[in-house]
């Protein structure tokens, strides 16, 4: 029912995947399993299935039919994309789906910097192939409410696609022909099939297809189906009728769903107090499953054959097929996916986690904190896309085709212009038929300050248009290019003039283009400067051709001209797009709720600190400090621990934090002696046992000396008779301590305390041990002239061995033959 979709990756890197669910309540929000755990409990204000939301309008077909399955309701924002209408803190609220989903990314966000110990501002985040210009700069939104820099916007089969690649050790070389890999991801909503041709440090993606409204959830809504349909004849039960028991038959459909996919035999479908009190109970095995399925299963074909046309490969041309996604692991879907390669298909990649870590490896790339392998990335644009702009000819229009569907992305092209005066350019898709979206356009995109030249002719704009990393569209920059003649006569130079020629055919109307790729993020800025944009010169609507006159007139003077470029101001409006006013509204309203959860979270732990303390502490007077405390106090205390636990489930239920912790203060303050006596009482012997050992040793030692020692014999005999008389303090007070102590009940405090007795003993070793365990005093070694008459002595003379000329032990150093010369030896 729920589907794992947000994967969220930190430049450490850091890769998380988290349940997209949240669940709002009078107090505080549940995000991730926390909320998916209150679907039932609390229906109509836990979200969950929004990622489909992002960027569309209210009135978006897609937008109504999805309203009567979702059991919270949608409602129409003041711009016209879709809110959710949820009660939060006991009022009404309504929130833009990029609130929600910002919440959640806010949440994994949180769960990064706690297990990173560090704080976290960069991120990727994997997007579905298919989205738009529209529903990825939502995406992009919901970070920044978030307080992310998404580095990337990644596609889901792409990151696959490099988590598979960039740990192989036997691909091809770069001059070698690629190794062509199929990768098929079929999730909760979605199926993506991807193309990839590999080489060793390179991935690009040759062809990608898709069919955004097949998923496992499909496969839910058939069994949910059938099910309800039984229990209406069986049970007389309208399922659908009731969210709470849609929800929960929900669950149990895929649940058994699973158990099919492992087992063919028949499986039991059994829900306890479904409706009306009623137990409802069936079943259903592998092969009615699909037959159920049939239409569904029928769809997994055409994108495969689509994706393997655009990439105008054959069956034979492929090394391999990945499967990922959850509905992938349904045996039907498998059995299609083999049947059509001819070929048997391969589950290496971990199926829930492939595109985190692709994600994450990408986030290591794009980060300068990690050196990881070069691997190059090359994905495509998924719909082609075409500029529109309004032609001086007549009242036509021109258009050109600048991304095709498959192109290499990130990409940048120039276009070249001759205007007079501002000028507009809207983009669209090219196709809107094969775009799961219904509105094909993507923005309007206004050149502003556009005028002449001097001689009143056309001014040469150029335009740079751009998919950039994250896969949107945009016009990047636009310039003017001024000629100025420097000397000789403005007449006598060779100049374009307009052509009158309007017959002309469409293939006339762009007559140059110059390509040149973008690399991306692969190449540094200095190599992308150093590259020649595509330029494709708009020379039909506005047309320019060069005049014949400089082959006529070799001998007139030339004019010399200064080339000029002057950037030129662009206004985007961009379709759907969120204000920046609104994200900071967005943002100020997530600082507000995370406070909040701040808040009762603090008030839950310090309500829940009580319930604790109650809890244990009772158990406690009736185990190990029963001991400690007398009858009379353990009746006060026990009666005080059941008024406290009363008062937690009645009027302490909603309480401030700081009553909370008032309550707490004021349970230890009779709790804490009862703990202390019992510690001291467990910890005492310890330390006395560690006390008693050091005296001994001491007391040794100091016997050793009185006998004369000679480990002890360079002691001061005044300093060891002081340890003597320490030692002897040391010992009469702990003699004292302890039969005073004995004396006492386990119910009275205790006269000496675990801490004094360790003070004691440092004491006993600071003053004691530097004095007893002094060091010898060393003998000082000969001196250099002495060492060095004994090496003439001692060493071979006139060819003689070392055993004929090295001296006797046996005989005395004095009878040693003095040397004659500069040097004596005493």
């Amino acid at each position: 029912m729920v589907k794992r979709f947000w994967r969220f990756f930190t430049s450490n890197p850091f890769p998380i995947v988290l349940v997209a669910c949240i669940s709002l309540g009078s107090k505080t929000r549940a995000i991730g399993n926390a909320a998916k755990s209150q679907i039932v409990t609390n229906v109509k204000n836990t979200l969950h299935g929004f990622k489909k939301l992002h960027g569309r309008a209210f009135e978006d077909p897609y937008i109504q039919a999805e309203r009567a399955k979702l059991p919270y309701e949608l409602q129409k924002m003041p711009n016209g994309s879709v809110g959710v209408k949820v009660r939060y803190l006991d009022e009404e609220r309504l929130f833009a789906v990029e609130q929600i989903t910002g919440m959640l990314l806010a949440k994994l966000k949180e769960t990064s910097e706690s297990a990173l110990k560090k704080p976290v501002a960069d991120c990727v985040i994997s997007v579905p192939s298919f989205f738009t210009d529209t529903e990825r700069r939502s995406v992009m939104a919901a970070a920044q409410i978030a307080g992310l820099n998404c580095l990337k916007l990644m596609n889901e089969t792409t990151a696959v696609a490099l988590a598979y690649g960039i740990y192989k050790q036997d691909l091809p070389a770069l001059e070698e022909k690629p190794r062509n890999v199929v990768f098929v991801d079929m999730g909760h909503s979605a199926y993506q099939v991807s193309i990839c041709a590999f080489n060793k440090g390179k991935l690009k993606v040759l062809a990608t297809t898709f069919d955004p409204f097949l998923g496992g959830r499909n496969f839910d809504e058939a069994l949910v189906d059938y099910f309800s349909e039984e229990f209406r004849t069986k049970y007389k039960l309208n399922v659908k009728e009731n969210p709470r028991a849609l929800l929960r038959l929900y669950q149990e459909c895929e649940k058994l769903k699973k158990l099919m996919s492992a087992n063919a035999s028949d499986l039991p479908l059994n829900i306890e107090c479904f409706m009306n009190d009623l137990d409802v109970s069936s079943k259903m095995n592998r092969a009615q499953f699909e037959q159920l399925c049939a239409a569904l299963l029928s769809r997994v074909e055409p994108p495969l054959r689509a994706a393997m046309e655009q990439a105008k490969l054959q069956r034979e041309d492929i090394y391999g097929i990945e499967i990922v996604g959850g509905a992938t692991r349904i045996p039907a879907v498998k059995e299609q996916i083999s049947n059509f390669f001819c070929k048997e298909i391969s589950t290496t990649l971990n199926a829930d986690e492939a595109v985190a870590r692709g994600c994450a490896l990408q986030c290591a790339i794009l980060s300068p904190a990690f050196k990881v392998r070069e691997f190059s990335i090359t994905d495509v644009v998924p719909y082609s896309i075409t500029l529109r702009w309004k032609s001086s000819y007549e009242e036509g229009t021109g258009e050109c085709e600048v991304f095709s569907k498959n192109h290499a992305a990130p990409f940048s092209k120039v276009i070249t212009f001759h205007k007079k005066e501002p000028f507009d350019l809207e983009a669209f898709y090219t196709h809107p038929h094969e775009v799961p979206y219904p509105d094909s356009r993507i923005g309007r995109f206004t050149i502003q300050n556009v005028g002449p030249q001097h001689d009143g002719d056309n001014s040469k704009v150029k335009v740079k248009v751009r998919v950039n990393i994250h896969g949107l569209f945009s016009v990047a920059n636009a310039s003017i290019i001024e000629k100025q003649n420097i000397e000789g006569d403005h007449s006598d130079a060779p100049m374009d003039t307009e052509s009158s020629i309007k017959n002309q055919g469409r293939e006339d109307e762009l007559d140059k283009m110059q390509i040149d790729q973008d690399e991306g993020v692969q190449k540094s800025q200095a190599e992308q400067q150093s590259q020649a944009d595509e330029e494709t010169e708009n020379a039909g609507i506005e047309t320019k051709a060069s005049s014949g006159d400089k082959q006529d007139h070799p001998s007139l003077p030339r004019a010399k001209t200064k080339v000029k470029s002057i950037d030129l101001p662009i206004q985007a409006s961009l379709y759907r797009q969120l204000g920046q006013d609104l994200i900071n509204c967005y943002i100020e309203n997530e600082g507000k709720m995370i406070m909040q959860d701040k808040l009762e979270k603090e008030r839950n732990d310090a309500k829940n600190a009580v319930e604790e303390y109650v809890y244990d502490f009772r158990d406690k007077l009736c185990g190990v400090f029963e001991k400690f405390i007398t009858e009379e106090d353990t009746n006060k205390l026990t009666l005080m621990l059941e008024d406290t636990e009363n008062w937690l489930y009645e009027d302490g239920e909603d309480q401030p934090k700081q009553v909370y912790m008032d309550k707490l203060q004021e349970l230890r303050k009779f709790g804490q002696p009862i703990q202390e006596r019992y510690m001291e009482h467990e910890e005492r012997p310890k330390v006395l046992n560690e006390l008693g050992k050091k005296i001994q040793l001491l007391m040794k030692a100091v016997e050793a000396y009185k006998n004369k020692d000679e480990k002890y014999d360079h002691l001061d005999p005044a300093e060891m008779e002081k340890v003597e008389k320490y030692i002897s303090e040391a010992m009469n007070w702990l003699n004292t301590k302890m039969n005073a102590q004995n004396k006492l009940s386990l119910t009275q405090d205790p006269i000496v305390k675990v801490a004094e007795i360790m003070s004691k003993s440092k004491e006993l070793d600071s003053f004691c041990n530097p004095i007893i365990y002094k060091p010898k005093p060393k003998i000082e070694p000969p001196n250099d002239g002495q060492s060095k008459a004994n090496g003439e002595h001692n060493g071979p003379v006139n060819g003689q061995s070392s055993t004929e000329t090295g001296p006797d032990p046996a005989k005395d150093n004095s009878q040693q033959t003095k040397p004659s010369g500069e040097m004596e030896v005493d």
